[in-house]
């Protein structure tokens, strides 16, 4: 199994479609066996679960993710865990060992509050003009 992190200074990076590396996770009998950092090449929103298919991931661990995004990675057939902080490393430990806390609808959650007002992690992707209606 492959589980890929958003990743940036050893953090969980908050942003899926703005990433810059993803901190890929081979695992095997529970234990993790490899690891790699990739750089996405700029490639964003849309592209990036193309971009992880590519790479085989079966899994994400991330922060905030718009519902394009969303729907494009279960569109790949990659299971994800959105609202996830703080070390990468830590973070695939503790899902590893079932405790991972994680958001289990990230959609839209935060568009209320201010500081992300201009919309944009969500992308050209509709989520910024269809948050009303999760159809």
């Amino acid at each position: 199994m492959k589980i890929a992190v958003t990743y940036e200074n050893g953090q969980v990076f908050q942003h899926f479609g703005h990433t810059e590396q993803f901190k890929v996770y081979q695992v095997e009998d529970g234990k993790i066996v490899a690891q790699e950092v990739v750089d996405t090449n700029g490639s964003g929103h849309g592209a990036l679960s193309g971009f992880l298919k590519g790479l085989g991931v079966d899994m994400l661990i991330c922060g905030g993710i718009g519902g394009g995004a969303q729907r494009a990675l279960a569109e790949a057939g990659i299971q994800f865990y959105a609202g996830v902080s703080g070390d990468a490393d830590a973070a695939v430990q503790a899902m590893l060992g079932g405790s991972l806390a994680y958001n289990p609808n990230p959609e839209c959650s935060h568009h209320g509050e201010g500081h992300h007002h201009e919309g944009h992690e969500c992308g050209s992707h509709g989520c910024g003009h269809s948050c009303g209606h999760h159809g």
